[in-house]
């Protein structure tokens, strides 16, 4: 595991109130990223990463309330008057934004220490700049999450199981909301430790999926999201799995982490 540190400065005495965010320092090296079982665009290749911190956690609701508060960002969500929701497909609910995950009368309220969702990759890296960071590129992501020994998940090669011990996850056969594992949906930040990453990073599986800052491939006009969410099935939480989205669109299962240069 990384050496641990602590935002500092403005943004990170804004967060103190609400538990300062932990970063990991990530070591370079070389790593074969992909999965020669997966999607045409896991298809597998020698890639070398420099050294580089990532969250421990992804971005909580009380978090991003600290941000909003000291910048009054509006979230694109907001500006558009409503976000998307999963159900059984997706569909766009008018008044669904960050406070409000899936509409009107859904207050995150209750939930601080939950993932934020409903952001935009815009409003992520307007986050991560404020806190003195950046979104983490495709492959930062994945080395986090899995390493240098070519596993599957951040924990191993075994799937996660319906009793949730090690991540948030829905049902075993896509896609749907499921509690087996305690949570319907989001689920607090850390709440599955036994499913950590090789160097100590929680939920690089399940929970929300989370945007990078990297194009998505064959739609450069989309950015590329990694981890899989709470209403998706083991297949989709492959650390080399990814999707896509438009940057200025906020979803109710998907969130982010920051990540920054090596000291």
């Amino acid at each position: 595991m990384g050496f641990i540190w602590l935002a500092v400065g403005v943004a990170g005495s804004a967060l103190a109130a609400g538990g300062e965010q932990a970063y990991v320092d990530i070591p370079g090296g070389n790593f074969i990223i992909g999965d020669a079982t997966g999607e045409l665009d896991e298809a597998p290749r020698m890639v070398f990463v420099k050294a580089f911190r990532l969250m421990r956690f992804e971005v909580t609701n009380r978090q991003f309330a600290a941000f909003v508060a000291a910048t009054g960002h509006v979230t694109d969500a907001e500006s558009a008057a409503g976000g998307y929701v999963w159900t059984t497909r997706w569909r766009r609910v008018p008044g669904a934004d960050w406070r409000h995950p899936h509409g009107p009368g859904d207050a995150y309220a209750g939930n601080p220490d939950h993932p934020v969702v409903q952001v935009s990759a815009g409003d992520a890296e307007a986050f991560c700049n404020w806190f003195g960071g950046r979104l983490p590129s495709d492959t930062e992501w994945e080395f986090a999450a899995r390493g240098t020994d070519g596993r599957r998940y951040p924990w191993g090669d075994e799937p996660p199981r319906a009793d949730g011990r090690r991540a948030n996850f829905g049902t075993v056969r896509c896609c749907a909301a499921d509690d087996a594992d305690g949570y319907e949906r989001t689920a607090p930040v850390g709440s599955f430790p036994s499913g950590v990453s090789p160097f100590g990073l929680s939920d690089m599986a399940g929970n929300v999926w989370e945007w990078t800052a990297s194009p998505y491939p064959g739609r450069r006009d989309w950015v590329a999201l990694r981890g899989g969410g709470w209403g998706n099935d083991p297949y989709c939480l492959r650390v080399s799995y990814r999707h896509g989205n438009p940057p200025d669109i906020g979803l109710d299962m998907v969130g982010f982490r920051c990540a920054g240069d090596a000291g």
